[in-house]
């Protein structure tokens, strides 16, 4: 279920079994966050946890568990967690936790800037006016490649390329987005319809 609606709001995941396996990737590659179940087979998250610490590793780790008392919550945050959501837990708070990590940790000099608008793509939250408006992965995505491209149109096939990659999704889905964004934005509008080819942010 976590792969599945971290996937679906943009990110890239490599899901595993135990806390094992879970060490054994680590050592190839580091992900922007961890995401630990505390109770694993074999090796557990506390544990998994406290080898990432031990060696330095500064990512941020997000403990997913049922144990809710205060004495597990302490051990959690004692073991190098940064933030511990007890389950059952609703997909907008799971969503809103990552997006808040990601956002203490993001480097610096990374957003986007134009007119009155700032996008940071790593933390999916841009800025306007003063307003911060939280973004899924899919519309931070987007806005992204408008941003980059800003005085160009770009086709409804060159965003489902760049956003959506491989998944098939129809031309619509991409008219769905930029809908989304515009309520997010408010006014005054910032992207245009380019009528029969696309979408642009005027320079």
């Amino acid at each position: 279920m976590l792969e599945r609606t971290l996937t679906a709001d943009g990110y890239e995941v490599r899901a595993v079994a135990d806390g094992g396996v879970a060490l054994a990737a680590l050592e190839r590659s580091l992900p922007d966050l961890l995401v630990l179940d505390v109770a694993m087979p074999g090796v557990d998250g506390l544990a998994v946890a406290q080898r990432v610490r031990s060696k330095g590793l500064s990512l941020p780790i997000l403990f997913v568990t049922a144990r809710d008392a205060v004495p597990d919550r302490v051990a959690g945050f004692d073991a190098g967690g940064d933030d511990y959501l007890v389950k059952p837990f609703a997909t907008e708070e799971l969503l809103v936790r990552v997006r808040a990590l990601l956002r203490r940790t993001r480097p610096p000099g990374r957003e986007i800037a134009h007119r009155d608008l700032r996008l940071d793509p790593s933390a999916h939250t841009a800025f306007r006016g003063g307003r911060e408006i939280v973004l899924t992965g899919r519309e931070s995505a987007l806005l992204e490649l408008l941003l980059r491209e800003a005085g160009k149109t770009v086709t409804r096939g060159h965003a489902l390329r760049e956003v959506w990659g491989e998944r098939g999704a129809l031309a619509s889905v991409v008219d769905q987005y930029v809908a989304y964004l515009r309520r997010k934005l408010g006014e005054p509008p910032l992207i245009e319809t380019v009528r029969g080819v696309g979408f642009r942010i005027p320079r």
